[in-house]
C-alpha cells in the first residue's frame, strides 16, 4: 500500500466524492474519515477515486462487532485492493456511556478482528493511540498508530516507545490564516471539545502542559504547539517538525474555513505536496 507522507483529514460529513476526487488530483496520498465512520462509509470515496487511500479514523469499537468490521473489510480490500486501511479506536469517555477498560476492549477486539475465516490482516489495520500501553497495542497488533490532537513531542515519544518497526501517521490540525490572534481563535474553537475530553487533557499534561495552559480554551503556547497555524510556509515547517520526531506520514486537518476547506487544501499542496 502507497500510503504516502501527506493525507488528508475530515469528518466523513463534511466531505463528498467531489471533493474526495480533488484531493487525489492535488497530490495527497490518503483520505482519513473522522467521526466514527464505519467501514461502509468508505465504500463510495473509494468508488470514486482511483489511487487515493481511504481510511476510518477512526471506526470507534464501542458500536461495531469485530466479526461484522472484519466481513466488511474483506468485501473493500477485494474490491479495492492496496487501498483501505482500517482505522479502529476507543475514542473519548464523555463520548460512550459504557467506556471502561479500554486497553481491555481494545484487544479483544483485535482478538475478533483475528478469530474469523477472514481475519483483518495486521498491516491492513491501525490504532488510535496517546498512552504508552496503548502505543505498545497498536505496535504489537497493527500495523501502528494513529495519534490525533498531538503535539511534535508527542510523535517523538511515540516513535521511541513503539521503534522503528510501526507506522506512525498522527493527524495535525491547522489554520491556514496570516493574522495570529484570527488563527488562534478558529483554533480555540475546534479545540475545545478536545481540552474537555479527559484522554486528551490528560495526554496534553504527560506533555508538561498545566492546568493554566488548557483551561480557558487554551494557552496562547498549548494551541501553537497542537494547531500550527499561518502561512502555507510557516504550517510546512510545522509538518516537517512531526517528520523531524519521527512521522511516517502526516494527517493533515485544515481547520477554521468551509467544509470541505477546498482553498486550504490548494494552497497547502503547494508547499506540502510533490
Amino acid at each position: 500500500m502507497q500510503l504516502g507522507r501527506i493525507g488528508i483529514w475530515q469528518r466523513r460529513q463534511d466531505v463528498n466524492a467531489e471533493a474526495a476526487r480533488e484531493i487525489e488530483a492535488l497530490g495527497y496520498s490518503a483520505l482519513w474519515l473522522g467521526s466514527n465512520p464505519s467501514v461502509t462509509d468508505a465504500r463510495p470515496f473509494l468508488e470514486r477515486t482511483s489511487t487515493l487511500v481511504v481510511a476510518t479514523s477512526i471506526l470507534n469499537i464501542w458500536h461495531h462487532e469485530p466479526a461484522d468490521v472484519a466481513a466488511q473489510h474483506a468485501e473493500l480490500a477485494s474490491a479495492f485492493p492496496d487501498r483501505f486501511l482500517l482505522g479502529i479506536g476507543v475514542g473519548h469517555p464523555e463520548a460512550i456511556s459504557t467506556y471502561e477498560k479500554p486497553l481491555a476492549k481494545m484487544r479483544a477486539f483485535f482478538d475478533g478482528l483475528d478469530a474469523v475465516e477472514q481475519p483483518v490482516p495486521r498491516d491492513q489495520r491501525l490504532a488510535a493511540a496517546l498512552g504508552p500501553k496503548m502505543l505498545d497495542l497498536a505496535a504489537e497488533r497493527s500495523l501502528g498508530a494513529i495519534p490525533y490532537f498531538v503535539t511534535p513531542e508527542h510523535t517523538r515519544f511515540a516513535r521511541e516507545r513503539m521503534g522503528g518497526g510501526a507506522l506512525l501517521a498522527p493527524e495535525v490540525a491547522v489554520v491556514v490564516e496570516p493574522d495570529p490572534e484570527t488563527a488562534r481563535a478558529k483554533a480555540r474553537k475546534y479545540a475545545a471539545l478536545y481540552l474537555g475530553a479527559t484522554n486528551y487533557v490528560r495526554n496534553l499534561e504527560r506533555l508538561g502542559f498545566s492546568e493554566r495552559d488548557i483551561a480557558d480554551g487554551g494557552s496562547d503556547a498549548l494551541i501553537d504547539a497542537v494547531i500550527p497555524h499561518g502561512s502555507p510556509e510557516a504550517i510546512a515547517e510545522a509538518v516537517e517538525a512531526q517528520f523531524d520526531a519521527g512521522a511516517d506520514h502526516v494527517c493533515l486537518q485544515p481547520v477554521g474555513h468551509d467544509h470541505p476547506p477546498l482553498d486550504d487544501y490548494r494552497s497547502l499542496a503547494g508547499t506540502l505536496v510533490g
